[in-house]
């Protein structure tokens, strides 16, 4: 059971001066960095038609290739557990499926009528989940590429969402503020919606026990919540909205990244 969460800021400060520097995207606005599952890969994107793969395991980061889109930006992006395949949210409404090995485009989803705007696999590999700008979720099978299994509606515009790795929990974070989790087991009727956030919520992720996620917001702040009932563990509000944030794979630590252009770490206390 999570007890609280800490940040010491008076921890050591390392050196200022990153260890490497990646010139991408040109002078295109960056959305997203993802690390891919086997720690040796980075794959960039953001405001482009371009998304960049990087080899991290050469001393310093060698760019492997370049993924051409047909969509004018890319909003987020879910990685295969087996490296080999990238889905890429797009601005205009699709979801490019791209061979990483071969950087090419082998499917694209067609569902949303606006832009979408984030994802989550699930840990087997086989779903893919789609949030949009037209108010809704999306659930695809990857065993049948050409099967949308199902349509969830909102009321709001959803810029963030996470699926559960313990349960078929499914919680998305809206323009509206509010979180809603549901359950995708068809046999289960429960459904929460949380709110602490006072503006949209741009950022969700669980934590990989699935026991507890948390959520950042354009209102500074960054929430942590049990799973599915969403009890409140902890608060923190920072100096800028909180655009973005991670956490460690054993769930020790949290990351996010703020507008006043920081990045601050937490410490989970068990």
């Amino acid at each position: 059971m999570c007890q609280g969460l800490g940040y010491q800021p008076n921890a050591p400060q390392s050196s200022k001066e990153p260890v490497y520097s990646i010139e991408c995207l040109k002078d295109n606005y960056i959305r997203v960095c993802k690390l891919l599952p086997d720690g040796r890969q980075l794959l960039v994107c953001g405001e482009a038609p371009t998304l960049t793969l990087w080899d991290l395991t050469q001393g310093k980061p060698i760019q492997k290739g370049e993924i051409k889109s047909t969509a004018p930006a890319c909003y987020a992006v879910a990685i295969s557990p087996d490296n080999k395949t990238c889905f890429s949210c797009c601005s205009d409404g699709n979801i490019a499926v791209w061979d990483l090995h071969n950087q090419k485009l082998i499917n694209q989803f067609q569902g949303h009528t606006d832009g979408a705007s984030c994802t989550d696999i699930s840990t087997d590999g086989t779903k893919l989940w789609t949030g949009g700008l037209d108010n809704t979720v999306r659930s695809w099978d990857l065993r049948e590429p050409t099967q949308k299994l199902e349509t969830y509606e909102f009321t709001s515009q959803i810029f963030s969402l996470g699926y559960c790795p313990k349960d078929d929990w499914v919680a998305v974070g809206m323009e509206s503020c509010y979180i809603e989790l549901f359950n995708v087991n068809t046999s289960i009727t429960e459904k929460y919606q949380l709110q602490k956030h006072e503006s949209s919520v741009l950022s969700l992720k669980f934590s990989s026990g699935g026991d507890w996620f948390v959520t950042t917001g354009k209102d500074n702040q960054l929430n942590m919540w049990t799973t599915p009932h969403g009890y409140s563990i902890y608060q923190s509000l920072e100096a800028g909205s909180v655009l973005g944030c991670d956490i460690s794979e054993d769930d020790r630590f949290i990351i996010t990244g703020s507008g006043d252009k920081k990045a601050t770490l937490y410490e989970v206390i068990y």
